[in-house]
């Protein structure tokens, strides 16, 4: 005990010290994701040997929070980890390395949501094809008479808290993508079912596992119930409600069941929570029995679902006193470090289960604790940086709360065929993840605490007069859409008597060519500004420095981006009451203006989307990211009282 005292002691003081030096240049998440990135997971199947890596789903919990770090973060070597993940199991037709559907292990679909998100990003086919593979299996996958799934072939007629995550958040993303609405049922049968057969009305816990036909030994003959509440398997299921949510569709009847299921999830949660530290034991309702222990997975979990539940809206404000109390809990007692930059993840249970072979798991407490308790296990990695990537989302400044920012899908309307076969809106829009999309724009805003909304009707000052902040981006030109919207004195007119009143307007064209400019002026020349049809920056393949711009101390814009990309852009003539915002060469690249009570930010292209800020195509010198950060920092104190 002395010794643990010690060791706590040192690691405290070397986490402060490093803090207080300013040396401490990553956040947790990043650092343990390089963790994850740098080291074998000596618990797994994952290690490469003359066969391959073996698909398996704990390495898909780490790419869960690598994903989310590279969203938080910009860096686009976080997404490559998950693609070369992902792209060491499958061929250019989408077949997985070591995958065999007719196991009807539910756990193999958990490295679907790593694909589709590839899928997204990139559009490359093998990745829905493989996604395809995956959801075949869930139409084909083995049920109990009631309609849920079986967790494994091997295991017949059982439910596992486990499943839930493994499937459902995988299967709502799917449905979603490809417009499988009837899916919806199912997901919502599938928590529904699981919650009424293992949920105890008096502890408001769940129980790891339910047999339906009771005959497992550690069935209750009674109930099919297993015998006790482990955490790691209620902080699958909080998991999967929370990533479940995500996608499934807001007037869906079985929505409000759903939530209703993660209030009472959420409640148990915290009634558990361990008052002293923080965090959770690994079997939930016993923390004074010899033998039982704080777990960091399952702590890991919590903290991540009661999180984003918060900044979701779908648990109460108050949830986030617990999450704040789990999350300094997991910093104190499972984070060590590891060098620079970097961190371990301490007392994660490798593995528990119900059943099986030769060793009969009987789910006795016993049981449960005499499972290994090792370090940087993956599925407690992943879980944590989860919920430090949430958790720092939940620490940055919300300057934006109760501000709403809305992009044009009018004068920019844009379809493309998507992967269903039918014409979908695509082009700088918030929920576009591959290269022309505003995905990652939209998140920095949202962080901030400002909601998106999209207009796609012309605007007036009447269906202005809910958003703050307005941004045109790329109007159509004839070659992008059959019949394009124009700017005309009308609109101009509406939206400049919005800005008077207040409103931010955000202008970001493009070159001569790419854009409709010539009509659209007729707007920015309200306020001094007006587009040339010019072209400059013209980049000769990947030699990005021919787009390089270079931003000088103390703009009043750009407060921490020093050089960014911006390539093709239209330059800009700016008269009073604009100004210049960023002159390089000569050439007014942005420019501002004060009119009435608004402001005017006007830039000639729309270098704030995917491809350019998101870190997978440019060289790390470039910063856009930071730069879009920047922007909306600006953005929101420009709306009248958030000086």
């Amino acid at each position: 005990m002395k010794r643990s005292i010690i060791y706590l002691t040192a690691t405290l003081a070397f986490l402060t010290v490093f803090v207080q030096n300013g040396l401490a240049q990553k956040k947790l998440s990043e650092q343990l994701t390089l963790t994850a990135m740098e080291k074998l997971f000596q618990d797994t199947t994952l290690l490469k040997g003359a066969k391959g890596p073996k698909w398996t789903y704990d390495m898909g919990v780490v790419l869960e929070g690598a994903a989310a770090v590279w969203r938080n973060t910009g860096d686009g070597k976080y997404f490559k980890y998950v693609q070369s993940s992902m792209d060491a199991y499958l061929d250019k037709e989408g077949n997985i390395n070591t995958y065999k559907a007719e196991d009807f292990n539910i756990d193999n679909v958990k490295n679907g949501r790593s694909l589709l998100l590839l899928y997204k990003v990139t559009g490359q086919q093998k990745y829905l094809l493989a996604a395809t593979k995956l959801y075949d299996q869930l139409q084909q996958q083995p049920r109990t008479k009631a309609g849920g799934f079986w967790h494994k072939k091997i295991y017949p007629n059982q439910m596992w808290l486990d499943g839930l995550y493994m499937g459902e958040p995988f299967y709502a993303e799917y449905a979603k993508l490809m417009k499988k609405d009837a899916a919806f049922d199912d997901i919502a049968k599938q928590f529904i079912l699981m919650e009424q057969n293992s949920r105890d009305n008096k502890t408001g816990l769940l129980y790891h596992g339910y047999d339906e036909s009771r005959e497992e030994r550690w069935a209750d003959k009674t109930t099919g119930r297993s015998p006790n509440f482990w955490g790691r398997a209620m902080g699958w299921y909080i998991m999967a409600l929370v990533d479940v949510l995500d996608n499934f569709p807001v007037n869906h009847p079985k929505r409000a069941e759903l939530l209703a299921i993660l209030n009472r999830t959420a409640t148990a949660a915290v009634k558990y929570q361990d008052p002293k530290s923080g965090v959770w034991f690994d079997i939930l309702d016993m923390p004074t029995r010899k033998g039982n222990y704080l777990e960091s997975s399952a702590s890991s979990m919590f903290v991540y679902g009661l999180a984003k539940g918060v900044r979701k809206g779908w648990l109460a404000p108050s949830f986030m006193a617990a999450a704040n109390k789990g999350y300094a809990g997991l910093k104190k007692e499972f984070v060590e470090p590891a060098g620079n930059d970097r961190i371990n993840l301490t007392k994660t249970v490798s593995v528990s289960g119900l059943g099986g072979k030769p060793k009969y798991r009987d789910g006795s407490f016993e049981y449960y604790i005499s499972e290994k308790v090792i370090t940087n296990d993956p599925k407690g990695v992943g879980a944590f940086i989860c919920a430090s990537a949430e958790m720092e989302i939940d620490a940055l400044p919300k300057t934006g709360k109760g501000l709403t920012v809305t992009v044009d899908n009018f004068f920019n309307n844009e379809y493309m065929t998507g992967p269903t076969g039918d014409k979908i809106p695509f082009h700088y829009l918030w929920e576009e993840d591959d290269n022309n999309g505003f995905s990652l724009f939209g998140k920095v805003f949202n962080d901030a605490g400002v909601k998106t909304a999209t207009l796609k009707t012309a605007p007036t000052t009447a269906n202005l007069k809910g958003s703050n902040i307005y941004i045109i981006v790329d109007p159509d030109t004839e070659k992008e859409t059959a019949n394009p919207n124009y700017m005309n004195a009308e609109h101009a007119k509406q939206i400049a008597a919005w800005v008077k009143a207040g409103g931010v307007l955000v202008l970001l064209l493009n070159d001569a060519g790419n854009c409709e400019i010539s009509k659209f002026n007729v707007l920015p020349e309200t306020f001094g500004i007006k587009f040339n049809e010019d072209s400059r920056n013209k980049v000769q393949g990947s030699n990005f420095e021919q787009g390089a711009v270079k931003i000088p101390a103390g703009n009043a814009i750009f407060k921490t981006a020093k050089k960014v990309y911006i390539k093709e852009i239209s330059t800009i003539v700016a008269k009073a009451p604009a100004v210049s915002a960023l002159t390089d060469n000569g050439d007014v690249l942005i420019a501002t203006a004060k009119y009435g009570k608004g402001t005017v930010f006007a830039v000639g292209d729309p270098w704030f989307y995917n491809e350019y800020i998101d870190g997978r195509k440019l060289p790390a010198d470039f910063e856009n990211f930071k730069a879009t950060n920047d922007l909306v920092n600006w953005l929101i104190k420009q709306v009248p009282g958030k000086k």
